[in-house]
């Protein structure tokens, strides 16, 4: 039986060459619908592992329909043009291949638009004072929902606790996310009350209720103990999770984000990308990802239900979590923290069903990705994808039909803590390292706190993953961390704090290497290396046009690039409302 990953592969192929075809067939004659002229394109087509990059340049780029027809100068690219054809001037602006954000959520970021924003909150009184302005703008008895609070900013570095919130919230009862997905979260007592959080409640496995001396719970709620308020929390109406879905989409617009691979958890998230879809809205290339617990029956239903050769929307791999965040000292570690040393986070899966559900997955033609941060977390991954690997192989060899691929592009999120020895292991299990550098940004503050200097050694090593010839997919994490690439750029380029005043040695990439990480290999984590990444014929004509050359401005200079024009399929979705002149 063909895999899902094979199918889907050929699918794509099957495209990309019906698509290419009057390109190679007719060219001269074919014109364009639209020609893009007076650019600095940066193509992206070359070794970015080599001494000269990825750095083809050209001047003008011919799209017909949704692909690049032609690029070259504007010489070779006039020959396209026909009476119809469309003639954008790029002004001499740098423009490079769109975005492919590998790792963010979608949903959640357009519904915490719409809660109280705690990013950024300096102190437990500035985390009251916006509490209190949303509790007193509710309607009576409303829920009040919010996240983003980040405890390691306070002066006094202290979790808030249920009492805090019960101070401004009068009877409302709340529900606030850390900043780090809601690894971690602080309820209310009315809340508290509503999900029957008690004295008597039990941790369960995978979570922790934070507790005072008598037993008390303080409103701390860790990993999956926080899904019994969460359960009672009343769902967003249809029409408050589309208004929230396009106020993200228009985010990741206007920061140059062509295509994102999300993992937005509620069905109904992917169903408003299908309505945004028929009616031509949908401004953003998504692969949705499925929670990798959901039995073998549902995730079927739900892959079969929208056709995987859709290039604007389509389901994708399976996500699941070894363990929390580093922040929040939820993240499973081998060792103690250094802060915490009674403390190594908390595991998600034990090891035997966690090997035995992702056997199952892959089986079953699905490509899977773990979210683990913690070294810890990370062996598990690992060792779940190496048994599943022998059952593959054994699978394979008493198939009668002869595939004998063994491309199932697995991956690692996050893959933030991690030994020499597990690195290697990513290199022989071919294991794709799906990172976020712009974490490093935010985790300055306490990393080495938590994990000690030499843990710190090979911590974000997002250069040894490419020496040992990992392949690296960048994303943002969007709403965890801002939506904009440019801070991972910079990240990645320095690992150095946006203010210059910290800095980790060590593991800084080039920038060819770092473009390539968020364009061709983020395209080729979703099998999508065919389609996307590159600015040459036969390609999606996805890219961005930036007010300054990136490959060449100082690092520093590249945290204030704007994006003046994002295009998908050959139409602008995001223009600028003042273009600089270059």
């Amino acid at each position: 039986m063909m895999t899902r990953a094979l199918l889907l592969r050929t699918v794509i192929l099957l495209s990309t060459l019906i698509s290419t075809a009057p390109a190679q067939n007719m060219a001269p004659q074919a014109k364009a619908d639209v020609i893009f002229t007076h650019g600095n394109i940066y193509t992206g087509d070359g070794d970015a592992s080599s001494s000269l990059g990825a750095g083809k340049r050209a001047e003008a780029l011919a799209i017909r329909g949704d692909r690049i027809l032609a690029a070259g100068t504007r010489n070779e690219i006039a020959k396209f043009k026909g009476p119809e054809t469309k003639i954008i001037d790029l002004g001499g602006h740098f423009v490079m291949p769109g975005f492919n954000d590998a790792h963010l959520h979608l949903a959640i970021a357009g519904l915490e638009k719409m809660n109280v924003n705690m990013v950024g909150a300096k102190d437990i009184d500035e985390f009251r004072e916006r509490l209190r302005a949303k509790c007193e703008a509710a309607a009576p008895g409303e829920w009040v929902a919010g996240a983003g609070w980040d405890e390691t900013l306070w002066p006094v570095k202290v979790l808030p606790s249920r009492w805090d919130l019960d101070e401004v919230c009068g009877d409302h009862p709340a529900f606030l996310a850390r900043i780090d997905a809601g690894h971690v979260a602080v309820a209310n007592t009315r809340a508290l009350q509503l999900a029957s959080v008690t004295v008597a409640t039990k941790d369960g496995p995978g979570g922790k209720i934070d507790r005072d001396e008598g037993g008390t719970p303080t409103g701390i709620l860790r990993e999956k103990a926080a899904d019994a308020v969460r359960a009672v929390i009343p769902r967003p109406t249809h029409e408050k999770r589309r208004h929230a879905i396009e106020a993200a989409l228009a985010d990741l617009a206007s920061h140059g984000i062509t295509s994102a691979q999300d993992y937005s958890p509620q069905w109904e998230d992917f169903q408003i990308y299908e309505e945004i879809e028929k009616e031509g809205k949908l401004t953003t290339r998504i692969s949705e990802w499925l929670p990798f617990d959901d039995s073998i029956e549902e995730l079927n239903r739900k892959r079969d239900s929208h056709p995987a050769s859709d290039n604007m929307l389509h389901t994708g791999l399976l996500k699941g979590f070894m363990d929390g965040s580093l922040g929040s000292k939820t993240a499973a570690l081998l060792a103690p923290y250094s802060d915490d040393r009674s403390n190594t986070g908390i595991p998600q899966y034990e090891r035997d069903k966690l090997n035995a559900m992702t056997k199952e997955r892959v089986l079953a033609g699905y490509q899977i990705g773990f979210h683990a941060i913690g070294d810890k977390a990370v062996q598990m991954a690992l060792d779940a994808f190496a048994e599943t690997e022998k059952a593959a192989k054994a699978a394979k060899a008493k198939a009668a039909d002869g595939d004998n691929s063994s491309d199932y592009r697995l991956r690692i999120e996050h893959a933030q803590v991690t030994t020499p020895q597990q690195i290697l292991r990513f290199k022989d299990l071919k294991i794709i390292a799906s990172m976020q550098p712009n974490h490093l940004l935010t985790d300055m503050n306490w990393a080495e706190s938590r994990l000690g200097p030499k843990r710190m050694e090979t911590s974000y090593a997002w250069a040894e993953f490419l020496r040992r010839g990992v392949v690296l997919a960048f994303g943002t994490d969007y709403p965890v961390e801002p939506v904009t690439p440019f801070r991972g750029i910079y990240s990645a380029l320095t690992r150095m704090s946006e203010d210059g005043k910290k800095t980790f040695p060590g593991q800084k990439l080039k920038i060819e290497q770092v473009i390539a990480a968020y364009t061709t290999g983020a395209a080729y984590a979703e099998f999508a290396e065919r389609q996307k990444g590159k600015l040459i014929p036969g390609m999606l004509a996805d890219f961005v046009v930036l007010d300054q050359d990136i490959t060449a401005a100082p690092p520093p200079k590249i945290l204030d690039t704007k994006v003046l024009r994002t295009v998908v399929g050959g139409k602008t979705v995001y223009e600028a409302k003042q273009i600089p002149a270059q």
